[in-house]
């Protein structure tokens, strides 16, 4: 069957000029932004076109408004807004929590942000009575923070996550970076013999591409021999954990804007006794949190392990864990061999010389003897 448009434009929709069913919205939970579908033929059988299908109650937003695509059969009527609260047409924001699971089963709690909000039809009617039904077509999407390994894209340059599109994970980018200085400006740049033990080593946490009402918040750090955060055969060095730091790691910032810095002194593991350098990473385990909550998140006495109930947590996300690039540590203690072995050497030849001296001692008072024996015949 034909129908016609706002535009009187002609549209085939064939069967599907018939009345709204509960399938005729599809969503698509993207990276960057959120995509409606509606099917516009049971809304025109309805009484309504494109025009009158208003997101959110947003009526003069240009962005927010719906366009027709008949490139597709059946026809739809499309939105399409980012995950950005300033931006996103009225979407409601909500974080939910639930107990930590897996690597983070040692956390309290797991939160997922969940978006949402309907399309609803504008009734254009104005008399006492309307022969239109009301539609409405809600959507919902759930992003949660965490970040797997098989779901990312990384640059080595930088350890930068990009989270591909895999239905609704959470679209930040964060970077781990390393620095030589306390501005945290200048690239730590890594020689091929390695860092020198005890280099001061500047790290940050920063995240893109974000709403910016959440900051960064990192719950632990720690540095491990293997490249993937959940190894379970790798020993691992905690920098610091919640309510405990180590003594010889500074924390400059963290849970105070979308950057969180700490710095520690370069050590090498003593797992690798016998290798020229030793290589370590790190690993951070981070999650997002609003300006208002952040302060919450630090207060050791509020903290709790393993919720045995579901709550809800408003403004923090779910936990990510971001790593860095290699970092190597030069072996000192090669020159600490070396010198070993010429000392050992040294001892050698001083044991050979006191054996010498002392053989030719017992040779003289053998001599003296065998002379004085010889004399006292002669006289006789």
């Amino acid at each position: 069957m034909i129908a016609k448009n706002s535009q009187l434009q002609f549209i085939d929709c064939g069967t599907n000029l018939r009345r709204p069913q509960y399938t005729d919205i599809s969503v698509t939970c993207g990276t960057k932004s959120i995509g409606l579908a509606i099917l516009i033929c049971p809304a025109i059988y309805t009484g309504y076109n494109e025009s009158l299908l208003i997101l959110n109650h947003v009526m003069n937003g240009p962005a927010c408004k719906g366009t027709l695509d008949q490139s597709v059969i059946p026809p739809v009527v499309r939105f399409e807004f980012p995950l950005n609260t300033t931006n996103s047409c009225g979407s409601l924001f909500r974080t939910t929590s639930a107990p930590g699971t897996g690597i983070f089963s040692d956390f309290s709690d797991l939160q997922t942000v969940n978006i949402s909000g309907l399309v609803r039809s504008y009734d254009p009617t104005t008399g006492p009575v309307t022969y239109n039904t009301e539609l409405k077509y809600y959507y919902s999407c759930s992003y949660p923070l965490e970040y797997l390994i098989n779901n990312t894209q990384i640059d080595t340059s930088a350890s930068s996550i990009a989270v591909k599109d895999n239905n609704g994970t959470f679209i930040s980018t964060l970077s781990l970076n390393l620095f030589s200085d306390d501005d945290y400006i200048s690239p730590l740049i890594i020689p091929k013999q390695g860092l020198e033990l005890r280099t001061e080593i500047y790290t940050r946490v920063q995240a893109t591409n974000l709403t910016s009402h959440y900051h960064v918040f990192l719950d632990q750090c720690y540095a491990s021999v293997s490249p993937q955060p959940d190894s379970d055969n790798s020993t691992i060095f905690n920098l610091f954990v919640p309510c405990n730091v180590d003594p010889f790691t500074v924390i400059k910032e963290n849970g105070e804007s979308q950057r969180a810095c700490f710095s520690f002194p370069a050590f090498r593991f003593t797992e690798q006794p016998n290798e020229m350098m030793s290589t370590y990473f790190l690993h951070c385990i981070t999650r997002l949190c609003e300006e208002s909550t952040c302060s919450t998140l630090k207060q050791c006495n509020n903290r709790r392990r393993r919720s045995a109930v579901p709550e809800i947590v408003d403004g923090v996300t779910g936990y990510t864990t971001i790593s860095s690039t290699p970092i190597t540590i030069r072996a000192e203690r090669v020159v600490a061999i070396k010198e070993q072995e010429t000392a050992s050497d040294n001892s050698d030849t001083s044991t050979g010389l006191g054996v010498a001296v002392g053989f030719l001692a017992f040779l003289c008072i053998v001599v003296i003897i065998m002379a004085a024996v010889f004399y006292r015949t002669l006289n006789h």
